[in-house]
């Protein structure tokens, strides 16, 4: 939100806040001197409105107004009443100018901040290139830095400050400190110093901008930004920004969980950067042209078990699509899990080839799964990209291959794509538009969020629409069942971090529902999956042989009674492991 105020020059607030965020809500505001009658705001408030309209054609869809510009002799407090109704993430204001025309001073808006607020002291520069954000640790820290990453600078260095005072005066930065390290393009220096608004001041002069968080005072003065935030919007040599989050700080001594909601930052960055749409990548053309400069080629894998009604329209769409009419891709091969109904024959009349999963490395033995068919789909493709859909897509569209392939020739950083979509279900022969993705709301997400709350962001773990590059899926190892997607989720993160994994809206898919029985059999093999992860982790075992068996419970004939069924989730180790597959090598390269 940034309020339009006669009289005052919003220019360096209205730069700030069309790099920040896409969607800006002005408020127009003329304050009147208290001996004056609020009628005599009339013209004004006609200028007000106009440079309203003015702005809004200048930044397009990204701002919007307020209908009613607010004329008043303390506009602060009714400006409150707009803040609550809008709820904005923040509040942007110029430090010289706006303070004083909304008849308000620093202290009253900082004392209880309505919502995160910014002062802004200029001239802000037209591209901030260089952004400096100073940090100790806690949620204002926290808020700087998301503000300076949402400005996208060229550059962006992190100043952690420290007084040397021993171990607990620098706790409040252990869960930036954490953050920082996983974000490559932030660049980040330390400094010892008594007198931190110095050593601010002194590094300012070598960049372009200045973001930084108020003084962590806790509860002894919150009237202010404090004396370092202070002195440094007073006294750079460059643009500032100070911010202060609604945040509150904690009452006790901080110790090393301060900060742990700076996951969030990271999060949020990945999500920005790393989500795509379908529809970014529907020129074949152009993909086509990606993968040529970049001399990589492309395999289709399909899973199937018993897909006879839907196998054969996925194949000849994305055939015709996606090798007939743009060779985007190399080879498509169906790994089928022994159907007993006409999918492979259905798959052969298509003109693919069909290998059942359970005879393929038969050294190694048959194991049944999904995950084992994803395993062994390794050793009968060539692909340096390898992409899995499933073959259950009542609405097959190219875009479902393409979607996934897209972020992988565009970053070369990026190993692991995941799909993601609306997921209406076809229960018998009507559609249930709201239904869907229980075990990924009740199971995989909670757990992530829980365990690997890097990894909170994805949309749908299990989704089955996925891609990935053979340098790394054939280093990691397989779950032979239900828990293969959350496996190599983690395993990818592990390896490559965030930046390693894209996700990619695929809009709407429609599929058959399964019954809830099979639900709760995913969720405990998924269960199994993460803590698998988890024990290698940190290096002990959780699980014992008896836990892998499930009871479940029967009804039959006015009774009850318990089944029990094993479900262990095993694991096949990474193919490049495997001598059968390390010896098809040269044929691949």
């Amino acid at each position: 939100m940034v309020p339009i105020i006669q009289g005052c020059d919003s220019e360096a607030v209205l730069s700030i806040a069309r790099l920040m965020a896409p969607d800006i809500v002005l408020v127009g505001v003329v304050n009147i001197p208290s001996s004056e009658p609020l009628s005599a705001g009339m013209t004004q408030a006609r200028q007000v409105r106009r440079t309203l309209r003015e702005v809004v054609e200048r930044s397009g869809r990204q701002a919007r107004l307020k209908a009613q510009v607010i004329v008043s002799h303390k506009p602060w407090n009714e400006l409150l009443a707009v803040i609550a109704d809008e709820t904005p993430d923040l509040l942007v204001l110029d430090w010289a100018c706006h303070i004083e025309a909304l008849s308000t001073t620093v202290a009253d808006v900082l004392t209880r901040p309505p919502c995160d607020v910014a002062l802004v002291r200029g001239p802000f520069p037209a591209e901030p290139g260089r952004v400096l954000v100073p940090v100790r640790g806690g949620p204002h820290a926290e808020l700087a830095l998301r503000v300076g990453l949402s400005l996208t600078p060229r550059e962006l260095t992190t100043l952690h400050l420290t007084s040397g005072d021993g171990p607990h005066s620098d706790a409040p930065f252990h869960g930036l400190r954490q953050i920082l390290g996983r974000m490559p393009d932030v660049r980040s220096r330390s400094a010892t110093t008594a007198d931190p608004a110095h050593t601010i001041l002194e590094h300012a002069a070598h960049y372009d901008l200045v973001v930084m968080g108020a003084t962590a005072q806790r509860l002894l003065s919150q009237a202010s930004l404090g004396p370092v935030a202070d002195r440094v919007l007073q006294n750079s040599p460059t643009a500032v920004i100070a911010v202060k989050t609604q945040r509150p700080m904690p009452i006790s001594t901080p110790d090393e969980t301060v900060g742990a909601q700076a996951i969030s930052i990271l999060v949020d960055k990945w999500f920005a950067e790393n989500t795509f749409h379908a529809d970014e990548f529907a020129n074949l053309k152009h993909l086509v042209a990606l993968k040529r400069a970049q001399g990589v080629t492309i395999s289709l894998a399909l899973p199937a078990l018993n897909e006879e009604e839907t196998i054969g329209r996925v194949i000849r769409t994305v055939k015709r699509a996606l090798m007939e009419k743009f060779p985007l891709l190399d080879e498509i091969v169906v790994i089928d899990s022994d159907s007993t109904d006409r999918t492979r024959a259905i798959a052969e009349k298509s003109g693919v080839p069909v290998h059942v999963h359970q005879q393929l490395l038969p050294e190694l033995g048959a194991r049944q799964g999904k995950g084992e068919a994803l395993w062994k789909s390794l050793s009968v493709t060539c692909g340096d990209i390898l992409a899995w859909i499933d073959t259950d897509i009542v609405n097959i569209h190219p875009r479902f291959v393409y979607g996934i392939i897209g972020p992988l020739l565009l970053n070369l950083r990026v190993q692991f794509v995941k799909g993601f979509y609306r997921r209406p279900l076809k229960v018998g022969e009507k559609i249930q538009a709201g239904g869907g993705g229980r075990v990924t709301e009740l199971t995989a997400r909670p757990l992530l969020n829980l365990f690997y709350p890097e990894l909170s962001g994805v949309i749908q773990p299990l989704s089955g629409e996925y891609a990935g590059r053979r340098s790394a899926l054939e280093q990691f190892s397989f779950f032979s069942g239900y828990g293969v997607e959350t496996g190599l989720l983690i395993d990818v993160f592990e390896k490559y971090g965030l930046e390693g994994i894209a996700q990619v809206d695929l809009l709407e898919r429609i599929h058959h529902n399964q019954p809830l029985e099979a639900l709760s059999k995913m969720s405990f093999a998924i269960l199994q999956a993460v803590i698998r992860k988890l024990e290698r982790r940190y290096g002990r075992a959780i699980l014992e042989d008896v836990n892998k068996s499930m009871k479940l419970i029967r009804y039959k004939s006015g009774g009850y009674f318990l089944d029990v069924e094993e479900i262990a989730e095993r694991e096949r180790p990474p193919m490049i492991e495997v001598p059968q597959y390390r010896g098809l090598r040269p044929r691949r390269e």
